[in-house]
């Protein structure tokens, strides 16, 4: 007993660990409620609770595509209290942005969440019917076709960019400011092709309002089994990949005991089958693994999309 008092005066993190948490813990998400952020932020509040008998709360500091919330948490104390799930601007902020409101410095990982691919699709009365042939299209008509996103800096317009950065073609980028604005005109066929989040293009795929040709992740996702890659379709794009994806960070310094409960706590969330079906029904898939590799993957997300941003030149200040 006197070794552990001892142990506790002396490396008083461990004291404040063994003590955790000793007030609500706060899940900030940089984003208004109702997103698909926010749904997972709940998700994820909701089920740590009931794993640890703790409050857990979501904080919603939207504005600056979440840098906001981020540079919210990064100044919050490292005690385990304040948490942030952010997405996958997390990972395009840095170059984005010609200043953030916090250090990548700030934050310790506590792990991946999951990611969703997203669906290319087209309207019926596009030529194109396969993602081949878009490309082909696109080669012999420089400049002809429009994409939409739902606002620049996205994946949905970086996306587009790393179509035609790795296939060499030319396609017109039409911000639009939201999923809402831009759902009329894609439907309509004002703008015939974008990318999107696979739950959102799901139920107007499933009633021919639109068409699938490829979805962006590796690997075909078992959301949508039947519809290949981007990669699959060759002509320069082999290794192309782009996902949202969901990550737990914490304030830098918070005691690595903590940092690690929150991990295993994350991991027994994700791999419960109710919560792999409800990220389902968000066209979400279940990630987890340890705080390495959260911090590894950031890592490379911002150094790829760098290198997108700056050779397209994008800036959003």
């Amino acid at each position: 007993m006197k070794r552990l008092l001892l142990a506790l005066l002396v490396f008083p993190s461990l004291a404040l660990a063994q003590a955790w948490p000793t007030q609500p813990v706060r899940i900030m998400v940089g984003f208004p409620p109702g997103g698909t952020t926010d749904v997972i932020g709940r998700l994820v509040a909701n089920e740590l609770q009931e794993q640890l008998g703790k409050s857990f709360v979501v904080e919603n500091r939207g504005g600056a595509s979440g840098t906001i919330g981020a540079g919210v948490v990064a100044k919050s104390a490292p005690d385990g209290h304040s948490l942030i799930l952010v997405p996958s601007t997390h990972g395009t902020a840095r170059a984005l942005y010609a200043s953030l409101p916090y250090e990548e410095s700030d934050f310790v990982a506590i792990g991946l969440v999951a990611s969703t691919p997203y669906v290319f699709v087209v309207h019926p009365d596009f030529p194109a019917k396969s993602f081949g042939e878009l490309i082909k299209l696109l080669k012999a008509n420089p400049g002809k076709y429009n994409y939409a996103s739902t606002s620049p800096g996205t994946a949905q317009h970086l996306g587009g960019e790393l179509v035609k950065k790795m296939a060499g073609v030319d396609m017109v980028h039409i911000a639009y400011k939201g999923t809402g604005a831009v759902m009329p005109d894609l439907l309509s066929g004002r703008v015939p092709m974008m990318f999107e989040n696979l739950a959102v293009m799901t139920p107007h795929i499933k009633k021919g309002s639109l068409r699938p040709l490829a979805v962006s992740s590796a690997k075909r996702t078992h959301l949508m089994p039947e519809v290949p890659t981007v990669s699959e379709t060759g002509m320069g794009l082999e290794g192309f990949e782009v996902l949202g994806w969901f990550a737990l960070l914490a304030p830098a310094k918070t005691p690595p005991q903590i940092v690690q409960t929150l991990n295993a706590e994350l991991n027994k969330m994700i791999a419960k089958p109710q919560i792999v079906a409800k990220f389902a029904d968000l066209g979400a898939e279940p990630l987890g693994g340890t705080p390495e590799r959260a911090t590894a993957f950031i890592r490379e997300e911002q150094d790829k999309w760098g290198r997108v941003i700056r050779e397209v030149g994008i800036k959003l200040n």
